[in-house]
């Protein structure tokens, strides 16, 4: 065996040293690279499938970087977390600085998510950019491209609703000279975000047809960003928004009859889905975590998801707050279907289930200590710690309804904005209301997608985060004394997130967003 290695690599050093430049400039026929790979259309659907991936960073983020920063949820305070000190507290808490999560951490949300937005970014620029060299028919080549521009899309509206003025990477880095650019204006970012996707929809995403869908992009997704992005920039512009999510109701979504039946594994990519981020339950690594995330600090969740030992540290997290509870009408069936309570007896801060009771019309135990956990990803019994197969809503038909009222709202059309409030709010199992205004437009938009990842970016773009955060954090500093005087400093600058500490060391034209 060594004779023969000693052979090859002689061999090699042999011929490495008698070849011309060019034969050196060759690819091993049986190797993958980029310069090999590029070409067919096989290559190309394997490169757009791995631009999904950072949708699953995002969903997994945004349980603390969106939901929990919100007033609907907060956290199961664990002595041996030393909360509120480290990096997933200080988030809900308002207290997170620009080296936040930095280091080899799970809990590093900001900086993941940072680093899986550019990552696919990056990867779709590669397939935009060996589009035209590719081995494949045009209408092919049209649809990767439309692909593509959409994920695009989707990862700048995510950085520049999350940083702000993130830079602008629109080409495939080939070089240490390309891979650093400046930060560019909020107003070029979702210019940009706005011609990527609108080119997408010109060049022929697909209407879904039948369900379930396949989880890929569609013509919704593409209008529903659309529309999101025309009401969130800096100049709203309403009409356009407006005209993109009257298209969605013309296509095939619908609602389903029963609200919790969206949330089901076995309704993944129904009627009502227009995107959802798309996993699956085993050990090759697709799986989702969301429910053993936001289950009680217990030590015998067996009694809840059919597993497990004693869950500390790993849950608890994005807890449905009291005054989110008693913000739900009575009679709306989604309580029910996102919160339950899980009722015993607390001993070192971890509870021992005794019996998970329904939430609507609780009253406590006496002697009885019990936590509320959103139920909304919960479909056990599971067979692995850690390990189910529900997939993540982004869009739902029911969001693209509300958000077309509170478009329809916004250019005085209250009137017209009304049939699409009632229709969701009659699945949900409420009165109809008479009017359309802002605020029982947002208060729709809470309890529709609570839990979703939507409320914080909600309350920015509709001007009332610091107002409603700030309040929030009166409450919360009042039911536990023992968080910090300066947490819950809400202003302007809170609203987006600081750059990761390594991005600002090693992009030397990036600046630090204001406040950190």
């Amino acid at each position: 065996m060594k004779r023969k290695l000693l052979y090859i690599i002689l061999l090699g050093s042999i011929g490495i040293g008698s070849c011309k430049k060019d034969f050196l400039n060759l690819y091993p026929e049986t190797v993958v690279n980029s310069a090999s790979f590029y070409k067919t259309a096989k290559n190309f659907d394997q490169a757009t499938i791995a631009a999904y991936i950072g949708l699953r960073t995002m969903a997994r983020s945004g349980v603390f970087m969106d939901e929990m920063r919100s007033d609907n949820t907060f956290y199961t305070r664990y002595s041996s977390n030393n909360a509120p000190y480290l990096t997933t507290e200080v988030i809900s808490l308002f207290l997170n600085a620009a080296n936040t999560g930095s280091g080899e951490t799970s809990w590093a949300w900001i900086n993941n998510r940072y680093a899986g937005d550019y990552t696919c970014i990056s990867r779709v620029n590669a397939i935009i950019a060996r589009i035209d060299g590719a081995e494949i028919t045009q209408d092919q080549k049209n649809s990767v491209l439309a692909e593509a521009l959409f994920l695009r899309a989707f990862y700048y509206f995510d950085l520049v609703q999350h940083w702000g003025p993130v830079p602008l990477m629109l080409n495939e880095v080939t070089s240490d000279a390309e891979a650093f650019e400046p930060n560019s204006t909020v107003e070029a970012i979702y210019s940009q975000i706005i011609k990527d996707v609108s080119e997408a929809i010109q060049l022929g995403l697909p209407v879904p047809q039948t369900f379930p869908q396949s989880g890929r992009a569609t013509l919704g997704a593409a209008k529903m960003l659309l529309a999101y992005a025309y009401m969130s920039k800096p100049t709203r512009e309403y009409a356009k928004a407006e005209t993109a999510l009257i298209d969605i109701t013309k296509m095939n979504y619908g609602l389903l009859d029963n609200y919790a039946d969206v949330f089901r594994p076995e309704n993944k990519n129904s009627k009502e889905s227009i995107f959802e981020v798309q996993y699956k339950e085993g050990t090759d690594g697709q799986n989702s975590d969301f429910c053993f995330l936001m289950m009680p600090k217990c030590t015998n969740p067996q009694l809840i998801v059919g597993i497990g030992t004693t869950y500390s540290v790993l849950s608890g997290w994005s807890v449905p707050t009291q005054e989110m509870i008693d913000s739900y009408e009575s009679g709306d069936k989604r309580l029910h279907a996102s919160v339950a309570v899980a009722e015993g007896t607390v001993q070192y801060e971890l509870l021992t289930v005794e019996a998970v009771k329904d939430i609507v019309g609780y009253t406590p135990t006496i002697g009885k200590d019990y936590f509320y956990f959103v139920t909304k990803y919960c479909h056990p019994p599971y067979i692995l710690d850690f390990n189910s197969g529900d997939n993540f809503p982004i869009y739902r038909y029911s969001g693209a309804l509300l958000l077309l009222a509170e478009c329809l709202v916004n250019e005085n059309k209250a009137v017209e904005a009304l049939p699409y409030l009632n229709l969701v709010r009659s699945r949900a199992g409420l009165a109809p209301l008479t009017a359309a205004t802002e605020k029982n437009v947002a208060d729709e938009m809470r309890h529709e997608l609570a839990f979703e990842n939507h409320r914080w970016t909600d309350l920015i773009r509709t001007g009332k985060a610091v107002e409603v955060m700030t309040q929030h954090g009166v409450e919360i500093k009042t039911l536990y004394p023992w968080i910090l005087p300066i947490a819950f400093n809400v202003n302007e600058n809170k609203l987006i997130y600081p750059f990761p500490e390594r991005e600002i060391a090693v992009n030397k034209y990036l600046t630090q967003n204001p406040g950190y």
